[in-house]
């Protein structure tokens, strides 16, 4: 089963204090002790991000380890991506990390691994970069559309009610039809598709929500489930 899971923001690396939705992610996996892998592209591999995911993960039930693009593991990266259950995005730039994808043949490899039941997720850049169109700040002040990988059909803008230009920002574009229609995030809250259909919104805030944004409708709630209710089952 592909499946991908785009965070509107939130993980470790924005909720040092809640990790519910990197163990959501580690609770798809068909590992018991998850192989989870860390791509912090976007941020040009900062030494810092690095060890908070390493920090964080380390106290979850799984195998972390992280490829650097800086400090490639090998120059064919094929067999390295291969071994893993879950492939991890971090924030930051996602016109840079596309373009660095692309001159590696990452973009590539990661769609074999999606194909192979390899579970990609990431949240800002790691969210974006999944759909055909994403709503990004990676060219300096201001917002603007920027067309990504396509594993995903539609368009997502992440960070919905954390940035306030944001939620205008994409009716904007979609409206106009410098975009197409998609899906939009809050902080916190997690798109887990399956091949290319969305088969639930969890988060890890219990107000937090995702929307559909058309140039018909503007606006409407997707319901999103609150994992940190009691009685919510995890795997591990």
């Amino acid at each position: 089963m592909k499946q991908i899971i785009a965070m509107g923001g939130g993980g470790f690396s924005m909720e040092p204090d809640n990790l519910l939705l990197d163990r959501y992610i580690l609770n798809q996996a068909s590992s018991d002790k998850p192989k989870v892998c860390f791509l912090p592209t976007a941020s040009g591999d900062a030494e810092g991000y690095i060890e908070r995911f390493y920090e964080s993960f380390g106290k979850l039930h799984c195998e972390p380890s992280h490829l650097s693009l800086f400090k490639p593991p090998s120059q064919d990266l094929q067999d390295f991506v291969l071994e893993k259950d879950i492939f991890y995005v971090g924030g930051g730039n996602t016109k840079n990390l596309l373009a660095l994808w692309r001159e590696w043949g990452l973009d590539l490899v990661l769609h074999d691994a999606w194909n192979q039941g390899i579970i990609l997720a990431g949240l800002s850049a790691g969210a974006i970069c999944w759909f055909e169109e994403g709503v990004t700040d990676s060219f300096g002040r201001g917002l603007t559309p920027l067309p990504c990988l396509g594993f995903l059909k539609g368009s997502h803008c992440p960070h919905y009610d954390g940035e306030k230009e944001r939620r205008p920002s994409y009716q904007t574009f979609v409206a106009s039809e410098k975009m197409k229609a998609g899906i939009a995030a809050d902080d916190g809250v997690a798109l887990h598709y399956k091949g290319q259909a969305l088969h639930r919104v969890v988060s890890s805030r219990p107000n937090a929500r995702a929307f559909k944004v058309t140039k018909e409708d503007a606006e409407s709630t997707i319901h999103t489930e609150y994992i940190g209710e009691e009685g919510f089952v995890w795997k591990r």
